[in-house]
């Protein structure tokens, strides 16, 4: 991970412009300026007490002044550092995932699957609370097995008719369940650290599906010289190289209901394309759209030509002529 910092021009801006009006006022009692901002304002004042000629020289320190900061302010923004989080941590490899491309479409079958390493891995640390078991009809599961999976969740609702709280089974319509009632409840089972909520987390990762895969994948001894702190596990791929987070995917952790080999990189494919379904649910219906689009709008661009060649050109090169009876 790599984060940057670069001065926008808005800022550099800013600034300039800051500079120069305290500049042109004279200071009040209290203010302090810089060596450079007082011998810029004496300057001005010895030339204002010139007469005319003092005008032209004024706008032509400001007009130095302008071509200064502009130069130091640019050179600032083309040489300032990279600022990096951490020089030794890796960036994760770039991996063909099926539903990145422009008309290609989620699988349905990643998904349940994916959902079942979450369910029985990711779910007792990690909440989705922006996804409801509605959500997986007619993606991953059918109506009655989502129904069948919200039902087996004991759901606090309330308040009744005499004011108390009660429990009822699950229903269609309700988010998945928190695994802690409060963030300080989450903090104190996990050693001071919070668990994201998985919801957008692919959204909100920089390199998305393959930062989230080369972590769960990249749990490994730490190399000769390097010291992990009690309670963390070393990680190249997380910033630091430390996460409190230990390793959750092994071998054999999931029986898949189609059969599928519960590998850890099989296992990790599956829970990363349920988490970029997660962040983005409407994704394949949007592709649609955007298909259904680009053909209405390509019949009517050909309707469009045919018009415009062949029957407005017969209007628009046609002369009119006046001839007296």
């Amino acid at each position: 991970m790599k984060t940057t910092w670069r001065p926008t021009w808005a800022l550099i801006h800013r600034l300039y412009v800051k500079t120069t009006s305290r500049i042109v006022h004279q200071p009040k009692l209290g203010f302090q300026t810089s060596p450079f901002q007082t011998s810029l304002f004496v300057l001005s004042s010895a030339e204002q007490e010139q007469g005319g000629s003092s005008k032209s020289r004024q706008s032509h320190a400001f007009a130095s002044f302008a071509t200064v900061a502009a130069t130091v302010f640019g050179t600032i923004y083309m040489t300032c550092p990279i600022l990096k989080a951490d020089d030794e941590t890796l960036e994760p490899p770039k991996y063909p995932w099926n539903h990145s491309g422009p008309l290609s479409s989620f699988d349905a079958a990643a998904i349940r699957r994916g959902h079942q390493v979450y369910k029985n891995v990711c779910a007792s640390c990690h909440s989705m609370e922006s996804i409801a078991y509605r959500n997986l009809v007619g993606v991953a599961y059918t109506e009655e097995e989502a129904k069948a999976m919200a039902e087996e969740e004991e759901v606090e609702d309330g308040p009744n008719e005499e004011g108390e709280m009660f429990t009822r089974p699950g229903r269609l319509s309700d988010h998945f369940p928190a695994p802690y009632p409060n963030d300080e409840a989450a903090r104190y089972a996990n050693n001071g650290a919070l668990p994201p909520d998985l919801s957008y987390i692919v959204k909100a990762r920089h390199h998305g599906e393959d930062y989230i895969f080369a972590l769960l994948t990249g749990y490994r001894d730490p190399p000769e010289g390097v010291n992990i702190r009690e309670g963390l596990n070393y990680n190249p791929y997380f910033v630091g190289g430390q996460i409190a987070m230990a390793r959750a995917l092994y071998d054999g952790a999931v029986e898949f209901d189609d059969g599928t080999p519960a590998t850890t990189s099989q296992m990790a494919k599956d829970v990363v394309t349920f988490l970029a379904w997660a962040s983005d649910p409407k994704q394949d219906e949007r592709k649609k759209m955007g298909v259904q689009a680009i053909f209405t709008l390509s019949v009517l661009y050909i309707f469009a030509l045919y018009t415009k060649r062949l029957r407005w050109s017969l209007y628009k090169s046609r002369r009119i002529e006046f001839r007296d009876m």
